[in-house]
Order: structure tokens, then C-alpha cells, then sequence
């Protein structure tokens, strides 16, 4: 909970004050007690209702809460709230990893799910940021670099179009080899590397290489956001060594690389939901989420509050034709 304020607040001790409110509700509870006990002493009540004429009860209590969610608001603001934003990034690198696995040549996805996931790859790679470097990597049993990071789509599109069926997946090689292109992108001006992420499509298991949760975990410590695509149908299968082989993708495994990377996990069954999905990574990898102080919005908030309740205890203490 204390991370909570310390992440959304740039000044969480001063949300202490938020304590003022049950007093102050327990206060109006006991005077609206104590007024009612006062009432019951006058028996006659034509008397009283000369004397005293009746208030609106829901006004009353109107008032009251949205003087009290009033002080509510402007206390948060008081504590410098954050928000987040998303700008577009300036630069980046993005590092397209696609499987190439003998469990690619699957029919379930027409015509087999290397060459429609070689199809898309190319419109993707001309739907992010022009100014992006680009890179590929291969995955299979010994996952490799195609293309270093480059601005050039078409080279980047002709990489795409020599890939071919390999033995094995290794999902951990693959994304260390991913996490090597990004650091061949040119540097900026003042020496930095670029921010980086990894878009990872695989049909299958892992059955080779280095373990997916340790490279994952260095993903992360390097900053460096996996979106995984686990591709391809429960039902696909394909003949190997003679034999009929099911070849259904491994969700759980690519939602595990996805969340400890800190990135999106999607499925994609045809090629209708691959495109969409390649679409909703296009946009994601083009921004970034940028802290924003937005204490005018609180303050906002706060003086919408003020000003029903004001208008509320006004209605109370006028007298209407």
C-alpha cells in the first residue's frame, strides 16, 4: 500500500490530512443526532414549524458529502498526484523474432503458418515508425541474427522472405540473440542506446537452448519489453519422421515472457487475428508511458465539489416562492 502512494504521489505524507475525514463525519453524525433529540422536546409542531421551517433532508446531506469529497480532492492535489502519459517514442529498437520450427509448415494457419506469418511480418515492418531500426532474428534450435538493426524496410522485407524451416525451438537463445541486436543499433548523439523491444511470434515449445525464465529475467533488467504471439491453432499438427505430430502453441509459456518482461501477450489462430495483432503492436511499441504531474486535475475535481456544494447550502438557506 506504501508503494502505492510513493508511485502515485510525489508528496504521500501529506495525504495524512485524508484522517480529518471520518472525524468529520462522525462529528455531522452526532450533531444530526443531537438536533433530532432537540426537535422531540417541541410537542406542538405547528409551533415549530412556524418557528423553524423545514429543511430539505437530501440537501442537507448533498451539501455535507460534497463539501467533504471537496476536501477529499483538494488534499490529493495538495499531495501532487502522478498520471501517465503516453508520447511517441523518438527512437527505438524493435527486434522481430518469428519461428522457424518444422511445426511452422502447419496447415491450420492457410497456407502454412511460416509463409501467412512471413506475409504480415512484411506489413508490419512497414507499419512501425520509419525512423525505428529494425532487426531479425530466426528461431529455432541455434536462433541467429538475419538482419542487424537498420532503418531499411526493404531489406528488412527481403530477410523476412529468406527464412526457412529449422530444427527445434529455443525460445531462451532466441530472445538473448534479440537482446544482442539491440545493442549493435547505432548509437545516439550523447552515447545511448536506443529503448528496445522484442516482438516474439512462436508457434510451438520450447525444446532446446537456455531456459525461457532466465532470459526473460535479463530482458527485464535490461528495460527491454517481450510482446509474445502465440501462433497457431490447438488442432495444428505436421508429418515428422512419418509420424503425425500435434503441434499446438505454448500460451502459458508466452504469457510467463510477456509478463515478467513487463510487455503484452496475444494469441493469434488465423491470419485475420495475426494482422489485428501486429496492429496493436505497432501502436504499443510507437509510445512510451511518461509520468505526468496532474494536480490541476485534482484541483479540478475538488473545485466541481465546492461548487455543488455551495450551490446545495445556498438552496437550503433560501426561501423559494
Amino acid at each position: 500500500m506504501t508503494e502505492f502512494f510513493t508511485q502515485h504521489f510525489l508528496n504521500p505524507e501529506r495525504l495524512w490530512w485524508w484522517l480529518l475525514i471520518p472525524a468529520f463525519v462522525a462529528l455531522y453524525l452526532w450533531a444530526s443526532r443531537r438536533k433530532n433529540r432537540s426537535g422531540m422536546r417541541f410537542t406542538n409542531t405547528a409551533v415549530l414549524n412556524a418557528v423553524v421551517p423545514a429543511q430539505s433532508q437530501w440537501r442537507r446531506h448533498l451539501a455535507v458529502a460534497m463539501s467533504l469529497l471537496s476536501l477529499v480532492t483538494i488534499v490529493a492535489a495538495w499531495a501532487r498526484p502522478n498520471g501517465v502519459e503516453k508520447v511517441p517514442r523518438e527512437r527505438a529498437t524493435v527486434v522481430l523474432v518469428i519461428d522457424v520450427s518444422r511445426s511452422m509448415a502447419a496447415k491450420d494457419v492457410k497456407p502454412t503458418r511460416l509463409d501467412a506469418a512471413k506475409a504480415l511480418s512484411k506489413q508490419f515492418v512497414q507499419e512501425i515508425p520509419p525512423q525505428y531500426n529494425l532487426a531479425l532474428v530466426s528461431m529455432s534450435g541455434n536462433p541467429s541474427v538475419r538482419l542487424p538493426p537498420t532503418t531499411d524496410r526493404v531489406m528488412a522485407s527481403r530477410a523476412i522472405d529468406s527464412l526457412d524451416y529449422q530444427d527445434s525451438t529455443a525460445m531462451g537463445g532466441a530472445i538473448y540473440a534479440a537482446l544482442d541486436a539491440i545493442k549493435m543499433a547505432p548509437r545516439g548523439d550523447d552515447g545511448s542506446v536506443a529503448p528496445g523491444a522484442i516482438v516474439m511470434l512462436s508457434d510451438g515449445f520450447n525444446t532446446a537452448g537456455r531456459a525461457p525464465a532466465q532470459a526473460s529475467a535479463d530482458a527485464a533488467k535490461d528495460k527491454v519489453p517481450v510482446y509474445t504471439i502465440a501462433y497457431g491453432t490447438e488442432n495444428g499438427s505436421v508429418d515428422l519422421d512419418g509420424k503425425r505430430e500435434r503441434v499446438p502453441p505454448d500460451r502459458e509459456q508466452m504469457q510467463a515472457i510477456a509478463r515478467v518482461t513487463h510487455g503484452q501477450a496475444w494469441t493469434a489462430e488465423n491470419t485475420g487475428q495475426l494482422d489485428q495483432v501486429y496492429r496493436n503492436i505497432a501502436s504499443e511499441v510507437g509510445y512510451e508511458e511518461v509520468k505526468k504531474e496532474v494536480t490541476a486535475t485534482w484541483a479540478g475535481y475538488g473545485l466541481a465539489f465546492a461548487v455543488v456544494a455551495a450551490l446545495a447550502a445556498v438552496s437550503l438557506g433560501a426561501r423559494w416562492p
